[in-house]
């Protein structure tokens, strides 16, 4: 055989020996080849008779690196997968996030703010337009700001029923975007989505919050510098602008049926000769009344439940909750003989008497914990209301025929009437500024002690010393507002106003009662007095009501105190400042002294368990 043959078959047995069959890494070179390899290499073989190969043996070290890159070259492929893969998921986020900006509606009124998150589509060439500070809303543009841009209609559905966290879950990121858009939350150009986070209906505003953004004695009217959550200038679907405050009307109109009731069957007032049919027309006006301001509340509470929400958490509004199950006790208590001779059936006052207990219990519950609704923070003329409702179970469980029911509801409202009493008299310095001005809703005061008054004579029967000194009292607090009359002009009209007309009429109903134990010319005046003063007030409410309702289209304006925001917006809200009679001073002393006490016994713990490791 040739040394040609010879070498090849040498190079294929070392090539198996290593397990690295290779034959395109070293060819096998002619003589011309192996000529020029010579000249160029030094360690080549010198012998020009023989045809020789380079057989040099690779080294492992070159077979590593080789791997080393088959590695590299892999990893750089699934690099360039990931970042495809990343680049189709950003686009795919920045097209969602322009989708769901163009969906959104919300405006930014505050002094260096700007339009964002508007529901309707935007046109190419419309930008952000500056705001001044208006005061308006968050929901849409103001007509002095809409310039060429057509007007922006405000996002009602916010305050739908189970449309809140529906909105709110709209409204917040996916969560490969959450980390992303936290950061824009922080700033003042993310503000639409921190708005719309932080300003959910489904959070419960706390009752400081309304007395910060709110003025007036009802709490109802925007303090100039507020932004709220629709707009102002745009009138608000009907549902939304009644007020659970529309069963004054009830209130005033079913105390007229019992005050006219009276008037025509009490001993004191037969010289009158009052016919019965006067209180039977009321009854009825009130009873037809009572079923349209009901039905119309129960659509509320169906279509804008978050709306209703936002009453009951409201440190006034609270209180009408009450007013529906008052009204239907007032309509049993005076119901004409002719539709019930007899006394009414038992489970009527529980019927009645179950939502106003239940509701007290809740109140009266958060009033004794001490929270932030506690009643030194709360209390307003109108938290009476949760007071009467007792006194007013107690006389229809009288007239059921149930006295202990009746004691225990009395003793309750009772208890509960001087710590009310106390509190808005005396106005402690931890309470929030309650409005100076005098207004109607300082006649609540008038209706606990007479209600009280009526109580007590319709439970024992007589008209006592406790009876007659709750009736004093009431009657001086009437006194005193009556001689006071001119500071009550001025004030925009309201429908909670009808609210202020049942403590006059319980006062007048409190004044017969003493004019039957006590006949004279003296008590039978000034009943007369009285009840005619209550019923031209309610007339003239009524002729009021009418003309705002049917001539001037007023009697139902934007409720502007359900949309305020649940913390005020801008860098100018200026902290509380810390008095030195705060009650909360009190207790830094004690709790410092027990937090230093902690932290030697802690410390001491330490010290010890290092030296036991030590040892």
């Amino acid at each position: 055989m040739s040394p040609h043959h010879d070498t090849q078959a040498y190079m294929l047995k070392k090539k198996e020996e290593r397990g690295a069959y290779e034959p395109q890494r070293r060819p096998i070179m002619n003589k011309d080849q192996l000529e020029t390899k010579m000249d160029t290499r030094a360690t080549s073989p010198n012998s020009l008779g023989n045809h020789f190969v380079d057989i040099h043996e690779v080294p492992e070290e070159e077979e590593e690196e080789e791997e080393e890159e088959e590695e590299g070259t892999r990893a750089t492929k699934l690099a360039e997968k990931a970042e495809k893969r990343l680049t189709k998921l950003t686009k795919t986020c920045e097209a969602k996030r322009q989708q769901r900006s163009a969906t959104l509606s919300r405006q930014v009124s505050l002094e260096t703010g700007f339009s964002v998150l508007n529901k309707e589509s935007k046109a190419k060439n419309d930008k952000r337009k500056m705001l001044s500070r208006s005061g308006n809303s968050f929901g849409g543009f103001g007509s002095v700001h809409r310039g060429g841009v057509e007007g922006r209609r405000g996002d009602f559905s916010i305050f739908r029923t189970k449309s809140g966290l529906r909105k709110q879950n709209s409204l917040l990121p996916p969560k490969k975007e959450s980390g992303e858009l936290g950061r824009q939350r922080n700033d003042g150009f993310g503000l639409g989505f921190g708005v719309a986070e932080d300003e959910s209906v489904n959070r419960s505003v706390p009752a400081g919050r309304y007395f910060a953004a709110l003025r007036g004695p009802e709490l109802d009217q925007v303090k100039d510098y507020e932004d709220i959550l629709l707009p102002k200038d745009e009138l608000w679907p009907f549902l939304l602008r009644f007020p659970i405050g529309c069963f004054g009307i009830c209130l005033g109109l079913s105390s007229q049926a019992i005050l006219w009731h009276s008037l025509s069957a009490s001993p004191s007032t037969q010289f009158l000769h009052i016919p019965p049919h006067i209180n039977l027309s009321l009854w009825l006006l009130a009873l037809l009344v009572l079923l349209l301001v009901s039905i119309t509340y129960f659509l509320k509470c169906i279509f804008y439940f978050e709306a209703v929400r936002r009453e009951y958490f409201h440190p006034v509004r609270v209180n009408f909750f009450f007013a529906p199950w008052i009204v239907c006790m007032f309509l049993v208590i005076g119901v004409p003989p002719k539709i019930c001779p007899s006394a009414p059936h038992p489970a009527i006052w529980c019927v009645f008497m179950a939502p106003v207990f239940f509701l007290e219990l809740k109140i009266y519950g958060q009033w004794l914990s001490g929270g932030k609704r506690r009643l030194c923070k709360v209390a307003n003329p109108s938290s009476h209301l949760s007071v009467v409702g007792n006194f007013v179970g107690a006389i229809l469980a009288a007239k059921v025929g149930w006295m202990e029911p009746a004691k225990f509801l009395w003793a309750v409202g009772f208890a509960h009437y001087l710590v009310v009493f106390v509190t808005l008299y005396q106005r402690l310095p931890t309470s929030e500024a309650l409005p100076k001005e005098l207004h109607p809703v300082y006649s609540m005061f008038i209706a606990a002690p007479s209600a009280a008054s009526v109580a007590w004579e319709g439970i024992y029967g007589e008209f006592d010393g406790l009876s007659r000194t709750c009736y004093f009292i009431a009657l001086f607090l009437y006194v005193s507002l009556v001689v006071r009359i001119n500071f009550f002009w001025g004030f925009r009209f309201s429908v909670a106003w009808w609210s202020y007309t049942f403590p006059m009429t319980t006062a007048s109903l409190a004044t017969i009662k003493y004019a039957e134990h006590v006949p004279s010319d003296i008590t039978k005046g000034l009943a007369l007095t009285l009840s005619f003063m209550s019923s031209a007030m309610v007339c003239v409410l009524l002729v009021s009501t009418l003309l705002h309702a049917f001539v001037w289209h007023t009697l139902f304006p934007n409720d502007l105190a359900i949309a305020i925001t649940k913390r005020r917006h801008g860098k100018d809200q200026k902290k509380p400042i810390k008095r030195a009679y705060d009650i909360r001073r009190w207790t830094k002393t004690p709790l410092s002294l027990v937090s230093s006490l902690t932290k030697h016994s802690s410390g001491n713990k330490d010290s010890d368990e290092q030296k036991e490791a030590e040892n």
